[in-house]
């Protein structure tokens, strides 16, 4: 049943259909892993290849846990405490009502650690990889290629202080919805690496330049979806996830095929990764 205010209308927007283009949207969202940097660093620090079946069975039992309680904590909050959280942003606060109300303040309290846990991890691999990715890649690799390891710390340093404090004053808006945001920034990190990730595993004809074009396509192809053509609705409605991943892949493809293959010994350490995971 939708649920609505004093005046009668709905308090979350219109109800629609879930039809074939919503499941797309929602079935898009796994795409989003390939690129995700702390799903990444996981991987590269694995210790023996061996290792993978096992994680991977972990890993997707604990998504299809955690994930269905998100979903049962949503719809028992939400008919625990109807009239409570009305709106978008004040709703991602239903776990934290919820563990006040239902538990002992001492196990609340644990309980609501793991909120916190759950942000820093994420939020420190995000932090690090940004701020390497600027200094290693555009301050000493494009602005100051003769840049001493102190004058890249700084720089590093200088530049998570300001994501964190950029960081900070998103967080202080009242009316910004978490989940609007993180879907953004899932479809950017997706768009903008994931490609390129598959592409560099499966397809030794994968060029620099390809790489380069997949990136920057997808990446811009985020905002471009999101701010001027999802607006339009209908079946540009999809989320921006799909159309930037698929265009990050045809620009790999194309740019790829048009530039010069990769040298004999990229060709050779590609064939002799594809021997050892097949091992």
């Amino acid at each position: 049943m939708q649920q609505t205010g004093a005046d009668g209308q709905p308090l979350f927007g219109q109800a629609g259909p879930y039809g074939f283009l919503t499941i797309l949207s929602t079935l898009s969202w796994g795409l989003g892993y390939f690129g995700m940097p702390q799903v990444l660093l996981r991987f590269m620090a694995i210790r023996d290849p061996g290792e993978l079946g096992k994680s991977r069975r972990i890993a997707t039992s604990w998504c299809v846990v955690s994930l269905g309680a998100a979903v049962a904590i949503g719809l028992v909050g939400r008919t625990l405490y109807p009239s409570a959280l009305l709106t978008q942003s004040a709703a991602e606060n239903i776990f934290i009502e919820m563990s006040r109300n239902l538990l002992p303040p001492l196990i609340a309290g644990i309980v609501m650690s793991g909120i916190l846990a759950a942000t820093i991890s994420s939020s420190d691999s995000y932090l690090l990889i940004a701020t390497s990715a600027f200094s290693k890649n555009i301050f000493q690799g494009l602005l100051k290629k003769e840049a001493s390891d102190r004058e890249v710390m700084l720089v590093s340093r200088g530049m998570m202080l300001f994501i964190a404090v950029l960081g900070i004053f998103i967080a202080m808006d009242e009316n910004s919805v978490i989940f609007n945001v993180v879907s953004f920034a899932w479809a950017g990190f997706g768009a903008t690496f994931g490609p390129v990730i598959l592409f560099s595993l499966f397809w030794k004809r994968t060029t620099r330049s390809g790489a380069v074009a997949g990136m920057v396509a997808g990446g811009s192809m985020v905002f471009i979806w999101k701010l001027l053509i999802r607006p339009a609705g209908g079946v540009f409605g999809i989320y921006e996830l799909l159309p930037a991943f698929l265009l990050s892949c045809m620009a790999i493809l194309t740019v790829s095929c048009l530039s010069k293959k990769p040298p004999q010994e990229i060709t050779d350490e590609f064939e002799r990764a594809r021997k050892t995971a097949e091992a």
